[in-house]
C-alpha cells in the first residue's frame, strides 16, 4: 500500500488522538483500510466546518484506502449531545430525510464512488436504526455499555453538571447508536476505522470496544482537532450567518471572501488543514509578508476550487475585483452583482424614472441619497468623483441615466470616490 494518510494528517497538524496507532499503521501497510465518518443531517447542506471531515475522506481515498460517508438519517432524529450545552430541537422524519438526501448529493461531488477496492461508499444509518427492535437492541447492544463509564464522558458530564439543562435519555442513548453504526459497518463492509472530531473520542472508543466484545476483532479510531479561529469565535460563522458549502445557501463569491478574510495568524494552519497544497509551498506562503495577502489568496482559491470548481474561482475573483473598483460590473450580471454588494446601502427608484429620456445624473445622485445636496453633487460630478457602473462621469451632470444603464434591466451601482458604493434598484 501507499503511505497511509495518517502520515499526512499528522504532518498537517490535524490529529488529536489515535486509537491503537501502531497497529493501525501496520494494518494499513498490509491492506486496504476501510474507514468512515458520520455527517449529521441537521441542515440540507454541509458547512465549512464539515470540510475538515470531507477532506479526511478524500485524503484517505487518494492514499489508496476506502472511505465510507455515513449520513445520520437515524441518529439525526436523536441529536448528538457532544459539544452542546442544551438539548437540540428534534427534527421530524421528513426534514431529516430531505437533509440526508441533499448531503449525500454533495458528498458525491468530492468522493469517487466508482466500483473497486478504494471506491467510496455511501450509507444512511436509518436503514438499520429505523428497523432494529428495541428489546433486541437493549439486550444485544445495551448490555455492553456501563452507565458508570458513560456518565464520565465529557459530552454527558458537562450536561449533567448543568442542572438547568441536564440531558434527556434520548441524547444519552446517542453513544450506543453511534457505536452500533460502527459495528454494522464493520460487519457489512469490513470497516475498521472511524474518524471524527476530538469531541467524538468517547463515542469512537465505544464503537471500538463494542466490535472487540461482539466480534472479537480490532478496530481503530482517529480524532481530528476541532477548528477554531485565532480570535476564539466559532468557525464558519459570520455576521450574516453560517457559511455553507451549497451555492444556493452561500455563493462561491461569499465562500471565497470568507477564506480571503482569514485572520493572519490562521492562514498557515488553514492552508494545511483545508487544502492539498504541498507542505513546502505552504511554508513558502506562510513566510510571505501578510500585507501581500498571498497566503490568503491561495487559501481562498484552493478551497473555492475544491468546493465549487475552477469556473467559480474566476467568477469569485472577478467579483472581488469589482468590489474594489476594478473590472466591468456588467460582466457579473444582476444576481452576482447584488450578491457582491449585499452589504452596501441600496435604494429603490421607480423604473419609470429611467424610461424614455431617463433621469439626469445629478438628479439621480441626489434622489438616491449618494450626495446630500445638489450643490455637493455638482461639485463631485465636476471633480470626477461620481461613477455609474464603475465608469467615471466627470462633468456630465446632465447625462441621462436610462434603462440601458440598468444591468439585466434591474440594477445599477453608483460610486462616490474610491469606495462609497450605493446600489440602485429599479422597481
Amino acid at each position: 500500500m501507499s503511505s497511509f494518510f495518517l502520515d499526512e494528517l499528522e504532518q498537517r497538524g490535524l490529529v488529536a488522538d489515535v486509537v491503537k496507532k501502531d497497529e493501525l499503521r501496520a494494518l494499513a501497510a498490509r491492506e486496504t483500510v476501510t474507514g468512515y465518518i458520520g455527517f449529521d443531517p441537521t441542515a440540507d447542506s454541509l458547512h465549512v466546518g464539515s470540510l475538515i471531515q470531507v477532506l479526511a475522506l478524500v485524503r484517505m481515498q487518494r492514499s489508496g484506502h476506502r472511505p465510507i460517508a455515513l449520513v445520520g438519517g437515524g441518529t439525526g432524529l436523536i441529536g448528538d449531545p457532544s459539544g452542546k450545552q442544551a438539548e437540540r430541537t428534534l427534527q421530524n422524519k421528513e426534514t431529516v430525510e430531505a437533509n440526508a438526501a441533499a448531503i449525500k448529493k454533495q458528498l458525491e461531488r468530492w468522493l469517487d464512488f466508482a466500483p473497486g477496492k478504494t471506491g467510496a461508499l455511501m450509507e444512511n444509518n436509518v436503514s438499520w436504526l429505523g428497523s432494529v427492535p428495541l428489546l433486541d437492541f437493549l439486550r444485544d447492544i445495551g448490555k455492553h455499555f456501563s452507565v458508570n463509564e458513560m456518565v464520565k464522558r465529557d459530552s454527558v458530564r458537562m450536561r449533567l453538571e448543568e442542572r438547568d439543562q441536564g440531558i434527556s435519555f434520548t441524547e444519552f442513548s446517542y453513544m450506543l447508536l453511534q457505536a452500533y453504526d460502527f459495528l454494522v459497518l464493520h460487519e457489512k463492509h469490513g470497516c475498521k476505522l472511524q474518524i471524527g472530531g476530538s469531541d467524538q473520542f468517547g463515542n469512537i472508543v465505544s464503537g471500538v470496544e463494542l466490535i472487540r466484545r461482539i466480534r472479537a476483532d480490532t478496530a481503530f479510531g482517529i480524532t481530528q482537532h476541532l477548528v477554531t479561529n485565532a480570535s476564539g469565535t466559532k468557525f464558519g460563522k459570520t455576521e450574516a450567518g453560517t457559511v455553507w458549502l451549497s451555492p444556493a445557501r452561500t455563493s462561491a463569491y461569499k465562500l471565497y471572501q470568507f477564506w480571503l478574510r482569514t485572520e493572519d495568524k490562521d492562514v498557515a494552519k488553514f492552508l494545511n488543514w483545508f487544502t492539498f497544497l504541498p507542505l513546502e509551498e505552504i511554508e513558502t506562503l506562510a513566510k510571505s509578508p501578510p500585507e501581500m495577502r498571498q497566503g490568503h489568496a491561495a487559501l481562498a482559491r484552493e478551497v473555492t476550487r475544491f468546493v465549487h470548481g475552477d469556473a467559480a474561482i474566476a467568477q469569485a475573483e472577478k467579483a472581488t475585483n469589482v468590489l474594489f473598483g476594478k473590472g466591468d460590473l456588467r460582466e457579473l450580471g444582476a444576481a452576482v452583482l447584488l450578491d457582491v454588494f449585499d452589504e452596501v446601502p441600496a435604494r429603490e427608484i421607480p423604473r419609470a424614472r429611467f424610461e424614455g429620456e431617463g433621469i439626469k445624473l445629478l438628479d439621480l445622485v441626489v434622489e438616491a441619497g449618494l450626495c446630500k445636496s445638489r450643490g455637493l453633487a455638482k461639485t463631485d460630478v465636476d471633480a470626477g468623483a461620481i461613477y455609474v457602473n464603475g465608469a467615471g462621469k466627470k462633468g456630465q451632470k446632465d447625462l441621462p441615466v436610462t434603462t440601458k444603464d440598468l444591468i439585466d434591466g434591474q440594477v445599477l451601482v453608483l460610486r462616490r470616490g474610491k469606495a462609497n458604493n450605493l446600489v440602485v434598484k429599479a422597481v
